[in-house]
């Protein structure tokens, strides 16, 4: 049991959740993510992370998803190097850190301010890295991060938990405060929100999911400013391969029907 004491309940509990698939996956044979600071704050906090029962195949869907992240954030740094990476409800992930940007992007980490002190307990300063310490939906945030750049905005594991007033508030005060930027964020359909009380870590927290995604066109209603950029659904990652054969099975099944295809998805939104 490690030495750094964490109280969070509910939603803020369910980064306890990403950081530890991240770690137990980064711990396996030729992970999908490697992720060694993961591995390094699930050791040094105080909790019982057996009580989320992780497997290794939930943990494995966490590193796909966190990996995927990665992937589209680092491509659009290297056509955009000059980019400020916003990455809300950064939780426990360490991003920065995996992707290691280069000088000329500004990159800052927005979470509740308890989390963003823990945080700083566990992770290094980085040059060109800043940590917030305010909720995502706290609009107090948008006047930390200059707004004399393109920015892009990572939302990974938030918008389910918001509800959809809060989602487009959000989305309206981003495309009202910066020149212009990308957004991308992961999506639950309606029908996933609902099974979510089902899933192992959701109820181990006491977590509850909010907002369901049925028509990407939802989030640029009232912003005339946003517009869909491309969606991807989870199903249709390259690392999904490595599911065990039953899952992957079921897979194959969900993408034979648009409304279990769209259960899980990325969206990119562009203003």
């Amino acid at each position: 049991m490690g030495s750094e004491k964490v109280h969070l309940t509910r939603e803020k509990e369910t980064l306890l959740a990403t950081l530890y698939g991240r770690a137990v996956h980064s711990r396996t044979e030729n992970p999908v993510l490697r992720d060694p600071l993961a591995e390094q704050a699930v050791e040094r906090i105080d909790y019982d992370f057996h009580r989320l029962k992780m497997s290794s195949t939930d943990a494995l869907g966490v590193a796909i998803r966190v990996k995927t992240f990665d992937t589209l954030t680092a491509d659009h740094l290297a056509r955009a190097p000059d980019t400020t990476v916003i990455h809300l409800a950064c939780g426990l992930d360490t991003r920065v850190y995996r992707l290691d940007p280069p000088e000329t992007v500004r990159w800052f980490d927005v979470d509740y301010p308890d989390i963003i002190a823990l945080r700083e307990r566990l992770f290094p300063p980085r040059p060109g890295y800043t940590m917030i310490g305010l909720p995502a939906t706290d609009p107090g945030w948008l006047e930390q991060v200059p707004a004399d750049r393109p920015v892009l905005v990572v939302a990974e594991g938030l918008m389910m938990y918001l509800t959809t007033e809060e989602v487009h508030t959000l989305l309206r005060g981003i495309t009202g405060r910066f020149p212009a930027g990308d957004i991308l964020f992961d999506a639950l359909s309606s029908l996933a929100v609902k099974l979510s009380r089902f899933q192992p870590q959701i109820r181990a927290t006491g977590a509850t999911l909010r907002w369901g995604l049925d028509d990407p066109a939802e989030p640029t209603a009232g912003n005339p400013a946003l517009h869909l950029a491309s969606e991807l659904f989870f199903s249709d990652v390259p690392e999904v391969a490595r599911f065990p054969t039953g899952y992957r099975a079921a897979l194959a099944v969900m993408n034979r029907f648009y409304f279990l295809r769209k259960i899980g998805r990325i969206l990119h939104y562009r203003f």
